[in-house]
């Protein structure tokens, strides 16, 4: 009886083995969505295009690339998240719908831990911008001139609860020191006010900024990441002035919860090698990103790091977007 039942259970396990590996050798089997939880032109917009033309190449299924915006990134996760998990359905999203919103909103109608995580595709840092009548040249000066003069310096960002803000804010806490927030409706409106000296200083994606800079219309001195940019390599990271300091913005592909693992897989492993062309790799470095294409475990960890790290930051501030 006891031989019995485990060849029965032996039987049972090497069934759903191969049921895995068939599922993965059928996949992909239909059209597959690729959703974004924002407005075209957002940054991950490259990404869209980008995975949609070679996963197709590689695949020989039509890949397709839908926008669902609203409520903050909420509604067009909501939809991936109550899909099928047969890896046909996607989310390519920043971070806000998968570490932030859980923090942002009182209610939601999805568990954004539960995603199943598939590859980062690319990591870009902000930098730091101060206006040109602002006498700070770097960052220990910023440091010592705003623990002399609290709440004195202006800080813009794209609206609360944003990337802009919630970096200002880490900085804030890390360093203590106190900044007076001024949100606008976007990023354009923000930088045209550090430009024309309405406002200090502004934490902006590199590659927004990237022409003042080089133009000499508004001062980088630093970027978030923890490294140096490529783009600004002359420009300090916070972390040489504040050890460990990271705030950084990412594309990340995710699935429904409980997708099976070789599909999770076979998906990781075509976007590692397209992330690693060498075409794809200039292409994400001429607009100061980073390209990744890491694996489902490796994202996994960053998602788990991040919405600690940003929820310390969000319960510090005590903001709240409902």
């Amino acid at each position: 009886m006891k031989n019995r039942k485990l060849l029965l259970l032996s039987i049972f396990l090497l069934s759903f083995f191969l049921l895995g590996v068939s599922r993965s050798e059928d996949f992909p089997s239909k059209p597959i969505k690729l959703v974004s939880p924002y407005a075209a032109g957002g940054g991950t917009d490259m990404s869209l295009r980008l995975l949609s033309e070679r996963l197709q190449q590689k695949w020989g299924q039509p890949v397709v690339v839908e926008y669902k915006p609203g409520a903050g990134g909420n509604i067009g996760s909501e939809y991936v998240f109550r899909s099928p998990p047969d890896g046909h359905t996607l989310l390519l999203t920043p971070p806000p719908p998968l570490i932030i919103n859980r923090h942002l909103f009182s209610k939601m109608n999805f568990d954004s831990m539960l995603f199943t995580p598939i590859s980062q595709i690319y990591e870009s840092a902000n930098v730091l911008l101060v206006a040109n009548t602002v006498p700070i040249e770097n960052m220990q000066q910023l440091i010592r001139y705003a623990k002399e003069n609290p709440g004195k310096l202006s800080y813009g960002s794209p609206g609360e609860g944003s990337t802009g803000h919630l970096t200002a804010e880490m900085l804030s806490t890390t360093a203590d020191i106190k900044f007076s927030h001024i949100p606008y409706n976007g990023t354009g409106p923000a930088l045209v006010a550090v430009l024309g000296g309405h406002i200090d200083l502004m934490f902006s994606e590199v590659s927004a900024a990237l022409p003042q800079i080089k133009s000499g219309k508004v001062k980088a001195i630093a970027v978030s990441s923890l490294k140096r940019n490529p783009s600004l390599p002359d420009v300090p990271a916070i972390s040489e002035t504040l050890p460990g300091f990271s705030a950084t913005t990412s594309g990340n592909l995710v699935g429904p919860p409980n997708m099976p693992v070789n599909i999770v897989n076979k998906i990781s492993m075509a976007v590692g090698e397209i992330m690693h062309e060498p075409e794809v790799m200039k292409m994400f470095l001429n607009v100061s990103s980073v390209p990744v294409g890491n694996s489902s475990a490796e994202l996994a960890q960053i998602l788990k790091t991040d919405t600690e790290k940003w929820g310390k930051v969000i319960r510090a501030v005590g903001v709240k977007l409902d």
